[in-house]
């Protein structure tokens, strides 16, 4: 008993270390223990998200591209014949030449000064038409991508909506599923539907002002066809108001919910979604970005149909039925239409397009 005592006098601070050291070890593998749990549980967690987010994405992705397929092999193709249809009624040139023709086969048939009329109506409409199928090529191609990126970052906005609610994604029957959203797309006919004889009245006007001082005797080649393509087209897109043109591509009655500020501002609850929609489409193509983008895309078509003029110096008369029968090839069908993928493959219409997408605001 007494070798006891004095064992524990003599250790008892090394055995009350070595407790407190045990203890203290022990609350920490608890410690320990309880802290993986939690990681562990927070890692699923995680885990769980990381896999419903990227559902989501691939969902998302999957629509976006399926809208992209529906624009690029239905709606492109349909408005271009549209469009291809309307420019070839409104702007048809045939009754000049026949007239002219008839003229040339029968000298007494039309005086000198009808000749003079008709051949400078034939100049004026024939690039009037030219300068029409540039722009509206031009547009019609970057307002179906414009339309194409605002469906796709709304539904997106609406499958994780869905997912937040029913923590359930559940595959769509139509890609396009609501009316508004297929209201939306059909909208890109509104330019060959309603707003085509504004849009020919002012090209007309702006071709006037660059040509009244071009004879039909002066030489023409492919720097002057450029040079006057191009003056068309600037003083065109610089007449009336900043982005006036904005009224043949989308309609009146749309317009009136866009706001001044532009997309940032709140969507009143009594706007249905083909209006939010057509707002928000209104506000990219009003935007300065796109007005940027439009600018390259023309130059970048009249660049390429100069250089398939490949006209020597002519006078200004016999170039016109080359510049009439460069026009319907601007408005090709798509797949063929070689334009068209010019605009598709410029870098800054694609990284436009990738901000814009990107970018959205969420409704």
């Amino acid at each position: 008993m007494f070798s006891v005592r004095d064992f524990w006098r003599r250790h008892r601070r090394k055995i009350f270390l070595s407790a407190g050291v045990l203890g203290g070890g022990y609350c920490l593998y608890k410690l320990y223990g309880a802290h993986r749990q939690r990681l562990g549980a927070l890692e699923r967690e995680l885990q769980l998200q990381r896999e419903a987010e990227d559902l989501i994405k691939s969902q998302m992705q999957a629509h976006f591209e399926n809208i992209q397929r529906i624009s690029d092999a239905t709606t492109l193709p349909h408005s271009m014949h549209n469009l291809s249809c309307r420019i070839a009624e409104d702007l048809d040139l045939s009754h000049l030449l026949e007239r002219l023709i008839q003229g040339k086969g029968q000298p007494n048939r039309l005086t000198q000064s009808e000749k003079l009329e008709l051949w400078g109506r034939l100049k004026i409409l024939s690039f009037t038409r030219m300068a029409l199928s540039v722009w509206a090529t031009v547009m019609l191609s970057l307002y179906t991508k414009v339309q194409v990126n605002i469906l796709g970052r709304h539904l997106y906005i609406d499958t994780a909506r869905r997912f937040e609610s029913s923590n359930l994604l559940t595959e769509s029957g139509d890609v396009v599923d609501g009316e508004d959203q297929q209201k939306f797309l059909g909208s890109v006919d509104f330019l060959s539907q309603h707003g085509m004889p504004a849009l020919i009245s002012d090209m007309e006007a702006a071709t006037k002002e660059v040509l009244k001082g071009k004879q039909l005797t002066s030489l023409f080649n492919n720097t002057t066809f450029h040079e006057t393509i191009t003056k068309i087209l600037n003083t065109f897109m610089s007449r009336g108001s900043p982005h006036f043109w904005v009224k043949y591509m989308i309609p009146e009655d749309a317009k009136l919910h866009s706001t001044t500020s532009g997309s940032n501002e709140a969507v009143t609850s009594d706007m249905t979604e083909f209006e939010q929609l057509m707002m928000e489409a209104q506000a990219v193509i009003s935007s300065a970005e796109f007005g940027s983008v439009v600018e390259i895309s023309l130059k970048a078509v009249v660049d390429t149909l100069a250089e398939l003029m490949g006209t020597t110096s002519v006078p200004l008369a016999r170039a016109l039925p080359q510049v009439a029968q460069m026009c319907p090839l601007l408005l090709e069908e798509p797949s063929k239409n070689q334009f068209i993928k010019i605009i598709k493959n410029i870098p800054d219409v694609e990284l436009f397009l990738t901000f814009l997408y990107a970018n959205m605001p969420s409704a």
